[in-house]
This record gives structure tokens, C-alpha cells and sequence, in this order.
């Protein structure tokens, strides 16, 4: 008889199984995490400069006076504060939120907002409301990772459309609305970051937006227009939103995640008020009502606080983190690499010369103590594999130029292994990669 197997054997391999694999909903099979995510857990090693998250510098808020406020507020209205809310959100702070879409021409009753638990919950509820499995919902091409996660959560057909310095290319949405609806495909809505994007960087230029909406009134296509960079711009004023121009076909997400604080949790939807009442039901379904706390700390954060010098600060200390990531690209990347130079937001789009694989790389740069988002990440069709994704957002000027100095040396290494070997290999890719924080 044999010895029955040790017990530690047993956990180990029950560990690497499912039990549950047959219970789960269709669309959760193709969930998986990210394969890059087990690798940015070694971002936090202090030796790697990560250039991948998309965190903000909240060490610049005056954490001093915020916590002050925080304490007098609990201290003062701890029973609203520790309190249930409303499904839809608190009024004054929906108040406060239509103060701050003025900045960007849209004008809005407070009750036309949901309050959401950061944009991403925003994003869920759309989705939610609106697509069926095998819907088609329009993205850029690059897109948001969380935005493309999820779509395929909701089992949503995504179709790209392609960017360029100027943003969403205006000929090439009305191509592939002309192809979709020649094939009796309805578009449920068009998906767009149109101000500084994430990941590309880019703007949508003031005359593609014009045409942009004109070209989604012809064929009667919704906007979903997720703008937390908005005020983050480097010059000038803020763009004119699209929801400014078109208060019935778009529906604006908006964040202080990166005004004010992510860690908060605190976005908003700006919707038609039809749609606004489904968003309600589907936000109190989902958590019965966002954080009242959240909430009320960034109501009196707005009320009380100089929260548009605040601003102004991270406007300035970005774009000093952005000049100090270009002008280290400009001189140390070697020839055949191109990017995208941001007037705002936190992100630069880098292409790679022919023939290099920005995922494949992904594991040697980080053994040279660098971390980037490979591209793959913000493509549903597996596309994206010869650009990466560089945050400067996070780290100190100085580090940033250590983290370029880094990269580069290890895109030349890779330059001279495709010319003494021939193009990288590529692998292929299953899946529903689901983002972590570590790459918003």
C-alpha cells in the first residue's frame, strides 16, 4: 500500500487548480490577471525607478491643513459624516462638481451627477447599463486599460480607432461607423479620453472635436468622454470639454483622483437625466451609495480649502517632471525611437524602432532596475507590442533622467540582439488582463 501523500503536497496541489471552474459566469472565463502585474511587484524594490504606474504626487497636498480639516470634520459631523448617503451622491458636493466642469465650458444641474467611487466605478456602470454580450463599443487605439478591462468584463465587442498627435481621427471614426453599420452593427457608444489620454498623451485638437461630435450626431452614437487630466494641462486654459457642446449625446466621467487625492475614491458621471436615473439604480445595486466620508472630506476640501492653487501647484510640478522626462528621451534614446510630447496629464507613448517587443523586453529592463507598461496592456486586439507606456507623474526629476539613462541602455541592447539575431519573438496573449492600481 502506499504511503498516503504528504499533507503540504495536498495544499500545494489543490492550490493550483479551480474547484469552482464550472460554476463561474461565462464571462468571468477569460478573466486572468495581468501578466505584468507579478512583475511590478518588484517595482517597489527602492533600487527600480518605475516610469510605469500612474500614480499622483500626493505628498504635494498640504497634508498638514488636510488633516486638520479631516479631523475637524469628523469631529464636528462625524454623525453624517460615519453615515450612510444617498445611491446618487451628496447634493453639495454635487454643487461643488458642477463648479469645477465649469472650468471646462460644461454647464450642469447637480442633478444630472452621480457621484462614483472614482471613475472606474463610472466606467462600470455605463457598461453595465448599456451593453449586451457582443455589443460593439468604439475605443482609440491606444485606450485606457481599465476602460478595455472593463468591456470585457461586459463581453463587449471592442472595435479601435486609431490616434495620432491630434487624437481621435476623425476619417477613421467615420470609416469604421460607415463599415459597422454596412454590416448592420450597432455602436452602443464611443469611448474617449480626448485631454492629455492615457496612455498616448495626446489632445484631441479644438477643430477634430467639433467634427467628432458632428460625426456622431450622423449616425446617432453616444459619447463617453472620461476626462481626469482635464485641468491638468501645462499652458493656457482648459480645453472646452465635448460634453460643453453636446449636452445630450455625451456623458462626461470625471475624478479627484488626480486633483486632489486618488486614495479618496471619488468620481462622478455627468449624464442625460434618463440615463442618470438608470446610473442610480445601478451604482445602489452595486454598493447601495458611495463613501459619505469620501465625500464629505472632499466637499470641505472644495469649500475650504485653495483648491485651485492646489491645482496650479500640480500643474507646475508636473510639467517640471514632463520637461525632465523629454529633454532625457531627446538625449539618450537611440535613433529610431519616437514619442509623444504631452501638453498635460502624466504620460508620454514611446515607440520602439522595428522589430523590438516592448513586453518581451519588459522582464530584462526590470533586472536593469527600470519598470514601463508595455503597450500590449492598452489594446483589445492584442495589438500595441512596439510602443510602451512612460509615466512621470511619480518620481523625482533626477530619478526620472536615471530611469531614462536605464531604458535606454537597455533598448540598445535590444537593438543589437534584433541586428545580430533577428526580430524578437512574440508571444501570444489569452485572456482578459484585469489592471492593478500599479498601472492606472
Amino acid at each position: 500500500m502506499k504511503a498516503d501523500p504528504p499533507r503540504r503536497y495536498l495544499v500545494e496541489q489543490h492550490s493550483r487548480t479551480d474547484a469552482y471552474t464550472d460554476r463561474y459566469a461565462a464571462r468571468a472565463a477569460g478573466m486572468v490577471p495581468s501578466e505584468i502585474r507579478a512583475l511590478f511587484a518588484m517595482v517597489a524594490r527602492p533600487e527600480v525607478v518605475s516610469l510605469a504606474g500612474g500614480a499622483p504626487y500626493v505628498s504635494a497636498l498640504p497634508l498638514d491643513a488636510v488633516g486638520e480639516m479631516v479631523g475637524d470634520l469628523v469631529a464636528g459631523k462625524g454623525a453624517e459624516v460615519l453615515q450612510y448617503g444617498s445611491a446618487q451622491g451628496d447634493e453639495q458636493l454635487r454643487e461643488h462638481i458642477c463648479e469645477v466642469m465649469a472650468l471646462e465650458g460644461v454647464q450642469a444641474s447637480a442633478d444630472d451627477v452621480v457621484v462614483t467611487v472614482g471613475a472606474q466605478q463610472a466606467l462600470d456602470l455605463i457598461t453595465k447599463i448599456f451593453i449586451d454580450p457582443g455589443d460593439v463599443i468604439l475605443a482609440e487605439a491606444p485606450s485606457y486599460v481599465g476602460a478595455l478591462g472593463t468591456f470585457a468584463a461586459y463581453q463587449a465587442d471592442v472595435v479601435h480607432v486609431p490616434l495620432d498627435e491630434g487624437g481621435l481621427i476623425p476619417a477613421a471614426l467615420r470609416e469604421a461607423l460607415s463599415r459597422l453599420d454596412k454590416e448592420g452593427r450597432r455602436v452602443k457608444f464611443i469611448y474617449t479620453v480626448p485631454t492629455f489620454q492615457n496612455p498616448a498623451g495626446v489632445t484631441l485638437t479644438q477643430a477634430r472635436r467639433a467634427q467628432i461630435l458632428e460625426i456622431c450626431a450622423e449616425y446617432d452614437v453616444l459619447i463617453v468622454e472620461d476626462n481626469p487630466y482635464g485641468l491638468l494641462g501645462f499652458d493656457g486654459d482648459p480645453m472646452r470639454a465635448l460634453r460643453a457642446d453636446d449636452a445630450d449625446r455625451v456623458i462626461y466621467l470625471g475624478s479627484f483622483s488626480k486633483t486632489i487625492a486618488s486614495g479618496l475614491r471619488v468620481g462622478w458621471v455627468l449624464a442625460p437625466h434618463a440615463v442618470r436615473t438608470k446610473l442610480v439604480l445601478a451604482a445602489e445595486s452595486a454598493i447601495l451609495c458611495p463613501s459619505n466620508f469620501s465625500q464629505l472630506a472632499v466637499r470641505e476640501y472644495l469649500a475650504t480649502q485653495p483648491w485651485r492653487a492646489q491645482i496650479k501647484n500640480f500643474r507646475e510640478l508636473y510639467r517640471a517632471r514632463r520637461d525632465a522626462m523629454l529633454e532625457s528621451l531627446d538625449q539618450l534614446m537611440p535613433d529610431g525611437c519616437t514619442w509623444t510630447k504631452p501638453a498635460g496629464g502624466f504620460f508620454v507613448w514611446l515607440t520602439l524602432p522595428e522589430g523590438l517587443d516592448s513586453k518581451a523586453m519588459a522582464p530584462r529592463a526590470i533586472a536593469d532596475r527600470v519598470a514601463y507598461v508595455p503597450g500590449t496592456g492598452f489594446y483589445a486586439d492584442g495589438g500595441g507590442r512596439q510602443h510602451m507606456r512612460l509615466s512621470y507623474c511619480f518620481p523625482e526629476p533626477h530619478r526620472i533622467r536615471e530611469g531614462v539613462r536605464r531604458l535606454a541602455a537597455v533598448v540598445e541592447q535590444e537593438i543589437q540582439l534584433r541586428d545580430t539575431f533577428g526580430g524578437a519573438a512574440r508571444s501570444g496573449s489569452t485572456g482578459v488582463h484585469t489592471p492593478g492600481p500599479d498601472v492606472v
